[in-house]
């Protein structure tokens, strides 16, 4: 008879996106940065929001809200930078605000739900359900993927 599965837990560096409550691994996060100077790349998908220079490293900028396909930020909304490590190195998830790290139970996962758009759902791993929301987990390499590969909107 073998032993029970332990319940793994995992811990999110949770942000938001226009009102939607997003988390990735702690460990896929490098750091965060407010304020970042940025610069435009001509000719750029759109979700590429420009380039940041981070102590030397040219790092990409994505538009968060342009990859997930939602309303762009008004003038003079600042974002914070995500900066994640990805297979392409690392890249920076420009989002709204930078919340907790929470840590979650495997047993409160589950499969994003089915009324979000099949596009926008393979860019979730999945969900965690807390009290009144829901935390959409975010898969960092297709996000990214889905960044460098063109426009969403």
């Amino acid at each position: 008879m073998s032993a029970p599965a332990a319940r793994v837990a995992s811990q999110y560096a949770t942000f938001s996106v226009a009102n939607h409550f997003l988390g990735i691994d702690v460990l896929e996060v490098q750091e965060v940065l407010r304020g970042q100077a940025m610069t435009r790349v001509p000719l750029a998908p759109p979700v590429v929001e420009g380039l940041i220079n981070l102590r030397g490293q040219i790092v990409p900028a994505l538009d968060m809200r342009r990859v997930l396909g939602l309303a762009p930020r008004q003038a003079g909304e600042g974002a914070v930078s995500v900066v994640v490590r990805s297979a392409h190195g690392a890249v920076s998830l420009q989002v709204d605000e930078i919340e907790d790290v929470i840590q979650f139970d495997a047993d409160s996962f589950d499969a994003p739900p089915p009324n979000i758009d099949a596009p926008l759902r393979n860019l979730f791993s999945g969900v965690h359900k807390l009290e009144g929301r829901l935390l959409l987990v975010l898969d960092t390499e297709r996000a990214v993927q889905a960044g460098t590969a063109g426009d969403r909107t």
